[in-house]
């Protein structure tokens, strides 16, 4: 997969590559128990990057600017306290109607539109991520499981 996996990430939409994870966790045997914690992260974290991809507008978790959507750039964003970074990233961005928190270019982060965090909130909400307080931790043993999730997405691309 690990060829195929930069040109779906290079051009692909979010339900592609979903279906693409899922079909290689399938091949591995994964048990269940990963493939439902796997399948709802990657549509999450997929939610933001893709738009972020489509706009020209992508960056790693250091807030520098990125030329494309790469399964590393993907696995970077795939640590939680980073996912939980990117998620209050954006939702200011929505506010101020300005990309935030990023080295991109100003006249760049100008044309930020808003992203739909929605399948992004949830699924970090399924982890006790509290999403109205940016400073406030959650428990280790979701950060724990999410490293799981991560180790898991790792192998696979």
């Amino acid at each position: 997969m690990k060829q195929i996996s930069y040109e779906l990430f290079k051009t692909a939409d979010v339900k592609e590559i979903v279906e693409v994870i899922e079909k290689e966790l399938g091949t591995r045997n994964e048990s269940p128990f990963w493939t439902d914690k796997i399948v709802p992260f990657s549509e999450a974290i997929l939610s933001v990057l893709i738009p972020l991809r489509d706009n020209r507008m992508l960056f790693d978790p250091e807030g520098n600017p990125q030329g494309e959507l790469t399964p590393e750039l993907f696995l970077d964003w795939s640590d939680f306290v980073s996912l939980k970074s990117l998620a209050f990233t954006l939702q200011k961005s929505n506010v101020a109607r300005e990309l935030l928190r990023t080295n991109l270019d100003k006249s760049t982060c100008q044309k930020y539109e808003q992203i739909d965090l929605k399948l992004l909130g949830d699924y970090l909400s399924r982890y006790t991520v509290n999403l109205e307080n940016e400073s406030l931790d959650f428990p280790i043993s979701n950060y724990n499981l999410h490293q799981g999730v991560s180790n898991v997405i790792k192998s696979l691309l």
